[in-house]
């Protein structure tokens, strides 16, 4: 199982938020590039970054901020976060990011996220965010009737080289993930799942990969804290 580190990206800076909320955010560091490095230097084979002004506003926002990590650091990084076009997509894929994530545009236009990932093999992955089982879109703020598994399934035969499943109640919230619904999603769907959200301890890392299913995690909060060792972590999960 892959530990992602997370990196999420504010006005430039990289923060944590509680829930999803915009205005309880805390800045871990006016340096995102800094922190990619940090991340790389200890060991982590993949980073995950979102632009979470991106998210609300439909388009990137942090361009330059995820240019300046991708600069910076030679793993592979994916991004998520107002990446809702193909112009959008094929630029990123241009600039040396391995992989896009498809989270709004999955549920509002599923043709472009089958597009995106026949033109960009193993490049487009569907970013999946529920609340109580059902999709939210547009960073969050809006909740959908969708139910994740439907969702999921539906992608089955897209090409789609992973699915972020995220927890929107757990997450930022160093309360665990859930682990029962991300396994449950992973048993569903043939693709990939890596887990989001309330990851917040090693044993939540053991506990997830222990699960035989789940191919990745998500922390963020948790490294920035301490209360994750990014080296152990990585260490433990080989």
């Amino acid at each position: 199982m892959i530990l992602y580190p997370a990196i999420d990206l504010k006005d430039g800076q990289a923060v944590r938020l509680l829930r999803g909320d915009m205005d309880k955010a805390t800045v871990f560091s006016d340096s995102p590039a800094t922190q990619a490095l940090a991340f790389q230097d200890a060991g982590c084979e993949w980073l995950h970054l979102v632009d979470l002004n991106g998210a609300f506003a439909g388009e990137p926002v942090n361009g330059a901020a995820v240019e300046a990590i991708l600069a910076a650091t030679n793993v592979p990084a994916q991004l998520g976060g107002g990446i809702r076009d193909m112009q959008t997509i094929a630029t990123w894929i241009e600039k040396g990011l391995a992989r896009v994530i498809l989270g709004t545009v999955a549920v509002e236009n599923p043709d472009l996220v089958r597009e995106a990932a026949r033109e960009f093999p193993g490049k487009v992955a569907v970013g999946i965010d529920a609340r109580n089982g059902k999709v939210a879109t547009k960073g969050w703020a809006e909740e959908t009737d969708v139910m994740v598994t439907d969702l999921a399934k539906s992608f089955e035969d897209a090409g789609v080289a992973a699915i972020i499943y995220t927890d929107i109640n757990r997450d930022g919230a160093m309360q665990g993930p859930n682990i029962e619904a991300t396994e449950a999603l992973a048993r569903a769907v043939q693709i990939p799942v890596i887990a989001s959200g309330g990851v917040s301890s090693l044993t939540d890392l053991i506990a997830l990969r222990d699960t035989g299913v789940i191919s990745g995690a998500i922390s963020g909060r948790a490294l920035y804290d301490g209360a994750i060792n990014l080296e152990e972590a990585i260490a433990a999960l080989k």
